[in-house]
């Protein structure tokens, strides 16, 4: 092999080019940028989603009528004594002592105010054996969890005094701190171990330590300062920031694998480094571009939900894709220009004799594919309905968000208690709330509005009482608690609000001029998220699947590419819904990764997990069939192309899915069902994606298609062409097409 100077045009072969030239240049840019971005997002800090900002509809009403009106609610708590035989009744002498013994050891903690017994509220269940006390934390409740333990601790200790009764207690600072006791370093556990994983993979897969350490630096980096820049502009959040780590770590190594991979090969194939480098930067480097942009959309895909959260995450994943594709092709040729061959230091020494065949095959994949491509008919038939088979669980697919029993099982003690308020109090341990503003809320309409909202949702059956009123003469507004029959099952609940929403409130509230009376609280607030984020399904699917489609029309200018670009992995999306349903809906095999009895899928996860894989399906979409149509450029036939493509690939695809599925696997054993279900839904599609797709299905498509995969109609000749990014070798003779003449 020569190393003939040659010429190469295109975006990506610029970028290399000039970096490799002026590589110190590059990277002091590359470095300025990363201090700027970290310095000024540390500087300017961090603002997060506000919680009346997550929503819109009627929770997003209430939040703001609280807001404006100046109202801090404190944070709420719950103590339930019950008997744990029913021998003992709330009417008992020994119920009340221990009341009476529970009111005094909150009181004597002085961190409570507004402590009520159950005898003036009439909260005592109906079978006489439960009661609550309720009351209030002092100070702000969003750090009310970090006061809550010397409360904790009194209650405790009147438990131990009263051995035949249940005292427990319950409340959203309880609840956060048991939490963030139990699972709070679990989350940033994983992240943090993630890190090391990957790069021990990188260590075996390419034995080179220089090369494991640069994807994830690039990828990350600066995209952590710049957060905080953006912030200002659209609030972030700590799952934005878990989001854009995981997607970082994705799409950083691979876009550095393909390019080292590229330059090592070249290397190997004897050209000298210059000559290497200009090779990796006009043909991986393109394909990093073409999978960058194509991968933004994507993302962007989460800004049409509407949603906060999910606008925060889709802007985050945005960012970090952008800065890990513009690193790949600007400071890591400057990088390798520098290293040369000392690339290689660090070559773990088990692996130090390892060389791999020059042209880059992979000896399992050609095996792979001579049976694919002798058989292409059987081969698509037997993946796509295997496929098909694992996908078709999804069509019954039941979304809702997760309970507190669902999403930590019996993990938590407060679990349990959890479950007992709302056996003996249905909706108690979660009423819905509603914020009723008025111009006087002390006028006589308004008040018999409120006294006959609290008789008709008790006689409507929406709840069981009891429905407390709480004035706030000043602001004129009034904050309604009504518990929900139904409780923890949220199919009841939603009806019961259903019937406040459209039966209650119009009947009563409703009838009051210019009052103002959103219903808010959990079931409520999962209630308006579930129908806002079914609302965003299909502008989100059109957006990404059609921005998707021309992006493929337009880089590789083929119709036929286009379409199977966007089927193939429709279909990987589709069995990775199919494995979720089988395993956390239906519980095939859930004992495997610990998710029994979870019954649905969280309702977010769908179209999370569609604009993610979608995204990520791209990257090795692209890699493959930009050098399939490479090889196809430079003269060989197009099933040669195909078997050149794949084989020549497969390597880093493999390497860089395993890197995505161990990373994500490690989200897979977190407690939370949710994160449970993220974990194996990304690990499970980017497996099947890695070799079922690009392996099997991709390759024996091609190869039915033939020529035909080259189709351009006529009329599309005049798109913008976008594919001037050429391989630097002469082209040999070129092969007929059916449809646009490949040029170089």
């Amino acid at each position: 092999m020569g190393n003939t100077e040659v010429r190469v045009r295109g975006l990506a072969a610029r970028a290399g080019g000039w970096s490799a030239r002026h590589r110190w240049a590059a990277v002091g840019i590359w470095v300025l940028f990363v201090v700027l971005a970290m310095g000024l997002g540390s500087a300017a800090g961090r603002v997060d989603v506000n919680e009346s900002d997550q929503l819109k509809g009627e929770t997003h009403t209430a939040a703001k009528i609280i807001d404006d009106a100046g109202i801090k609610e404190p944070a709420g708590e719950t103590v339930l004594i019950q008997s744990k035989d029913g021998a003992v009744k709330a009417t008992s002498p020994q119920f009340r002592a221990a009341v009476a013994d529970v009111v005094g050891a909150v009181e004597g903690t002085g961190k409570v105010t507004a402590v009520t017994s159950p005898y003036d509220t009439h909260t005592v269940s109906r079978d006489g054996r439960s009661a609550l006390v309720q009351f209030d934390l002092r100070g702000d409740a969003e750090t009310a969890a970090d006061r809550i333990e010397p409360v904790l601790k009194a209650v405790a200790g009147v438990q131990k005094d009263h051995g035949t009764l249940r005292i427990e207690e319950i409340g959203g600072a309880s609840m956060q701190k048991q939490y963030k006791d139990a699972f709070g370093d679990d989350f940033q556990q994983a992240e943090y171990s993630a890190v090391p994983v990957a790069l021990g993979i990188l260590l075996i897969a390419f034995g080179a330590l220089v090369a494991a350490l640069l994807p994830v630096a690039l990828a990350i980096m600066a995209t952590m300062g710049l957060m905080g820049l953006v912030s200002h502009l659209q609030p972030m959040s700590d799952t934005a920031n878990s989001v854009m780590l995981l997607v970082g770590m994705a799409v950083g190594v691979d876009y550095c694998l393909f390019y080292l991979r590229r330059e090592r090969e070249e290397r190997e194939a004897g050209r000298d480094a210059g000559t290497a480098l200009r090779i990796a930067a006009a043909t991986s480097g393109r394909a990093i571009i073409v999978s960058g942009v194509t991968v933004c959309v994507a993302m962007a895909g989460m800004l049409f939900t509407g949603l906060a959260e999910f606008e925060a995450m889709g802007l985050a994943s945005l960012m970090v894709v952008a800065v890990a594709m513009v690193g790949s092709v600007t400071v890591l040729p400057a990088l390798l220009s520098l290293l040369g061959e000392r690339v290689e230091k660090g070559r773990l020494p088990f692996l130090g004799r390892r060389r791999r065949r020059g042209n880059g095959d992979s000896r399992f994949w050609t095996a792979v594919l001579r049976g694919v491509l002798a058989k292409p008919l059987v081969s698509v038939v037997v993946a796509a309905g295997a496929l098909l088979a694992v996908a078709a669980p999804a069509l019954g697919m039941k979304t809702q968000q997760l309970t507190l029993d669902q999403e930590f099982g019996d993990s938590l003690p407060i679990v349990q208690t959890y479950n007992r308020i709302n056996d003996a109090f249905p909706g108690g341990s979660e009423p819905a709330e509603v914020v009723v503003k008025a111009k006087d809320i002390d006028a006589p309409e308004v008040r018999q509005a409120l006294a006959d909202f609290k008789k008709q949702a008790v006689a409507s059956g929406a709840s069981r009482g009891p429905v407390d009123v709480k004035l706030y003469d000043a602001q004129d507004v009034a904050l309604v608690s009504v518990p929900l029959v139904g409780g923890s099952d949220m199919d009841r609940a939603t009806e019961s609000l259903e019937k406040l929403r459209d039966e209650v409130r119009p009947a009563t509230l409703g009838k009051v001029d210019g009052a103002q009376a959103p219903v808010t609280g959990q079931v409520a607030g999962n209630n308006d998220f579930n129908d806002q984020l079914m609302g965003s399904v299909v502008p989100v699917f059109v957006f990404v699947v059609v921005f998707a489609f021309l992006l493929m029309l337009l880089s590789f200018r083929s119709l036929t590419v286009a379409i199977t670009s966007i089927v193939l992995n429709l279909l990987s999306v589709a069995a990775a819904y199919g494995i979720l349903v089988a395993v956390f809906q239906h519980g095939w095999g859930a004992s495997l990764v610990g998710a029994e009895g979870v019954g649905a899928i969280v309702t977010w996860l769908p179209l999370f997990l569609f604009v993610i894989l979608f995204g990520l399906s791209m990257d090795y979409h692209v890699f493959v069939v930009s050098r399939i149509r490479e090889a196809r450029m430079r003269g060989r036939t197009t099933k040669d192309a195909i078997r050149h493509g794949v084989v020549t690939t497969a390597g880093v695809v493999t390497s860089a899915a395993v890197i995505m599925v161990a990373v994500f696997a490690i989200f897979g054993t977190l407690s939370m069902q949710s994160m449970k279900q993220m974990g194996v839904g990304l690990a499970a599609a980017v497996l099947i994606d890695a070799t079922v797709i690009r392996g099997v299905l991709l390759p024996a498509v091609m190869a039915l298609l033939g020529e035909r995969n080259w189709y351009l109609p006529k009329w599309l000749h005049r798109l913008p062409d976008l594919t001037h990014d050429e391989s630097p070798e002469q082209v040999a003779t070129p092969v007929p097409d059916r449809g646009e003449r490949l040029t170089v």
